[in-house]
């Protein structure tokens, strides 16, 4: 399928499948919307709900690594120590991630760190910072087998309009399985079947205030 570099409202680059009218990120803002759901929402709220410098994340969706990017600063500024697994079965191209302009715009300081997110080898632990120790598994969704071993899923899959076979109860009851007692879900979306797949298998769903220019988002956590 065709791709291209489009430049989202807050000035940050997204990849965009043409045929799909996708993007990896929201048109309204790459970075924002990274931050607000993921890091605010997910990090941020794992750890003060629990105070523990040690988390485990599953990114479902690693894509153009910003998400895993934001997490590792955040994990140098707070000194959490982060054990991160990204999923993803069509990893993106090199040529596509040297474009990308998140490291001129969040933290030029760590443009190492970024190239060392994509250049980690696939299927290897590798210990990109003190703080940050990342393993990245080219493989499907419904691959997924692990059990009780995170505090956070990442759900950045494509959306529900365009793949619907990512957002079903199948596929959240393996979330569910990977996760912690306790854990929590974070995900962009808010349709409706997604919240009554997420709670079909065993979730409490909470609709959150949105990032910008989007009015919810969803926190799972289970119980």
């Amino acid at each position: 399928m065709k791709r291209k570099i489009i430049t989202t409202a807050d000035g940050s680059k997204t990849i965009q499948i043409e045929e799909w009218n996708e993007q990896y990120h929201s048109v309204h803002g790459a970075i924002k919307e990274a931050n607000h759901v993921y890091i605010k929402n997910g990090l941020l709220f794992c750890f003060e709900e629990s105070d523990d410098n040690n988390i485990s994340i599953l990114e479902m969706g690693f894509g153009t690594g910003l998400n895993t990017f934001l997490t590792l600063l955040e994990a140098e500024k707070r000194k959490l120590n982060i054990n991160y697994i990204g999923i993803e079965a069509y990893p993106v191209l090199k040529e596509e991630i040297e474009v990308l302009n998140y490291v001129e715009l969040i933290s030029p300081k760590h443009k190492n760190q970024f190239q060392r997110l994509h250049d980690s080898t696939w299927d290897k632990t590798i210990q990109i910072s003190e703080f940050f120790k990342l393993k990245k598994e080219q493989k499907l969704f419904n691959d997924i087998n692990y059990i009780k071993a995170f505090d956070v899923v990442y759900f950045d899959a494509f959306g529900p309009r365009v793949q619907p076979e990512l957002w079903t109860e199948e596929i959240f009851k393996l979330m569910y399985t990977a996760l912690k007692p306790n854990g929590i879900l974070v995900t962009y979306s808010v349709k409706g079947t997604v919240k009554r797949a997420l709670r079909s298998v065993g979730f409490e769903v909470k609709r959150l205030e949105g990032p910008p220019n989007k009015r919810h988002m969803l926190r799972a956590i289970k119980r």
